[in-house]
């Protein structure tokens, strides 16, 4: 199998469901199933979830597979748009993003969001990511059935915010990541486990700025009671950015409906922390901004 095949491969055994999974990483040609699947373009435009990236890159094949030249250098777009509703913290959320991959292998991304914090005082806040990720080890290499697909990447970010200065922070920053991600078929239904570790020093996510580095670990685990749904849970972990600044936590649980091989349609509840911590108490430990519903609508081209 070449390396175009190989990420196709990947959403084709997740979105395919049960046991015709394993013989759908047998057969020739790219996502064939009637459904989508992972990855998505996470928050930041990265392939992934919603807050991780995942080892798999962005982006269906074009038409008429290996006699197709094209396929050889770069994939079809896929697009994603977010809303958050942090409603217990008055904060509303926006973001969208687009991402592709070349060669089959190194997929490049960005994203930009408009976050509306008016209970804070910051009634426009804008945030621009530019990301790249490189897929250095192919899911079930070597002919195994248990190698993980592994992937580093990195985004740059900016933002745009008058909380920026409130906290001195810097108003840009950089994130680096390494990730492994393995879809499971040997349980009853497929399972798909995806971990890392970041280097980042973002504050809040990077919406409200950047301070110093700290390497923090994060991890999904997701499954497919059926051929077009995923339900899954999402973790990552706080960032500790220095100068008494440290990021709550993250997690969100998640339910995703691959409505065809283009559509997918995702909500979610995400926790981000004590929204108090900081504007009422003066403390910036385990810093966050509540919690509150999430949706998001990605197509694949």
């Amino acid at each position: 199998m070449n390396k175009n095949n190989i990420n196709g491969t990947a959403r084709k055994l997740f979105a395919a469901g049960r046991a015709a999974l394993a013989a759908a990483a047998v057969g020739a040609g790219i996502h064939a199933t009637a459904y989508g699947g992972v990855p998505l373009n996470n928050l930041q435009g990265t392939g992934g979830i919603a807050f991780n990236p995942l080892a798999y890159t962005a982006g269906l094949p074009w038409e008429g597979g290996e006699s197709n030249a094209l396929n050889s250098v770069v994939s079809k777009p896929q697009v994603g748009l977010w809303y958050v509703n942090l409603n217990d913290a008055g904060v509303n959320w926006w973001a969208g993003s687009a991402a592709l991959t070349f060669a089959g292998r190194v997929e490049v991304s960005a994203g930009y969001g408009f976050v509306n914090a008016h209970k804070y005082g910051d009634k426009s806040i804008n945030t621009y990511n530019l990301g790249a990720k490189v897929r250095l080890l192919d899911e079930n290499a070597f002919d195994t059935s248990w190698t993980p697909a592994i992937a580093v990447g990195g985004v740059y970010k900016y933002t745009d915010s008058r909380t920026v200065d409130a906290l001195g922070l810097d108003d840009d920053g950089f994130d680096a990541y390494v990730v492994a991600s393995k879809l499971i078929t040997q349980t009853p239904v497929p399972v798909l486990l995806s971990a890392g570790l970041l280097l980042s020093d973002e504050v809040v996510n990077g919406v409200v700025g950047h301070n110093h580095h700290d390497v923090v670990a994060f991890g999904n685990i997701d499954v497919l009671p059926a051929e077009n749904v995923a339900i899954g849970l999402e973790y990552k972990q706080g960032v500790d950015a220095g100068d008494g600044i440290r990021n709550h936590d993250y997690w969100d649980g998640h339910v995703a409906w691959f409505v065809n091989k283009n559509l997918t349609l995702v909500a979610a509840f995400a926790e981000t922390g004590d929204k108090d911590k900081f504007y009422r108490k003066g403390s910036a430990k385990n810093l966050g901004v509540g919690s509150g519903l999430v949706l998001s609508v990605q197509y694949q081209f």
